[in-house]
């Protein structure tokens, strides 16, 4: 069930990504994939036949929400343990840093409109900044976020970008990092995850002096109704791009 852009976003997710590959080949693969479908050719129309709901609706709303870090989380195309397709959107005034983390699975980006900053980092013996640890898993009754502190930890910063409409990247999923919106306006973006093997829990750090991560974040799922709501405002902001 879809219309003829939701058929085609899943017939080239389908073919374009080969989730036995290595992580390196996978992320090249689905930053590919977002470049391709992120166009303002082609993700309007998209987004315009989910609103609509000709996709999974129902599927899609139980696995989208407003995310702890500061943006709203809308799963688009939802290709079960190897690829799920989101957008990403931040409002204005959504400006604070997430936490740095990392990913269950290699990941591609694609900014359709607004602007980010992302911040790189790696480990650190000597130097760098002290940081809190913690191990991030999914309850398996809620799939809330449960967090476990797994000591202390020293990053340094690597890289810091700036990436502006038009403009992608992709990551591996080990890599720290941390992204924040610095427009004015909305930003949105194509998000993809990829790859035959997910991670069972991701590492998030937060600085020495932050506080304590509670033990269990809730994730509240949209209902249907919000959902579609969502999508809409999405088509018609994308058409205003």
């Amino acid at each position: 069930m879809g219309g003829r852009q939701v058929v085609s976003a899943r017939r080239l997710l389908a073919d374009a990504l080969d989730v036995t590959a290595s992580e390196a080949d996978l992320a090249r693969a689905a930053h590919d994939v977002v470049i391709r479908l992120g166009s303002a050719g082609r993700l309007p129309e998209l987004v315009g036949d989910l609103a609509a709901g000709g996709g999974d609706p129902v599927g899609c709303a139980r696995l989208s929400y407003r995310h702890v870090l500061g943006f709203d989380k809308l799963l688009l195309i939802d290709g079960g343990p190897h690829h799920m397709l989101r957008a990403h959107v931040w409002h204005p005034g959504a400006h604070s840093p997430e936490d740095i983390h990392n990913h269950r699975s290699p990941l591609a980006s694609y900014i359709v409109r607004g602007a980010l900053r992302m911040e790189l980092y790696a480990a650190a013996r000597d130097g760098g900044e002290e940081a809190a640890r913690y191990r991030e898993s999914l309850s398996h009754d809620t799939a809330d976020w449960l967090l476990e502190p797994a000591g202390p930890a020293r990053l340094r910063l690597t890289q810091v970008a700036e990436y502006t409409a038009g403009s992608s990247y992709a990551l591996p999923a080990h890599t720290l990092h941390r992204a924040w919106s610095t427009a004015a306006d909305p930003t949105v973006t194509l998000f993809l995850e990829t790859g035959a093997q997910r991670r069972r829990h991701t590492d998030v750090f937060l600085g020495a002096d932050a506080e304590r991560h509670s033990p269990a974040v809730p994730k509240t799922p949209l209902d249907v109704k919000e959902y579609l709501r969502e999508l809409d405002a999405l088509a018609r902001l994308l058409s205003e791009a």
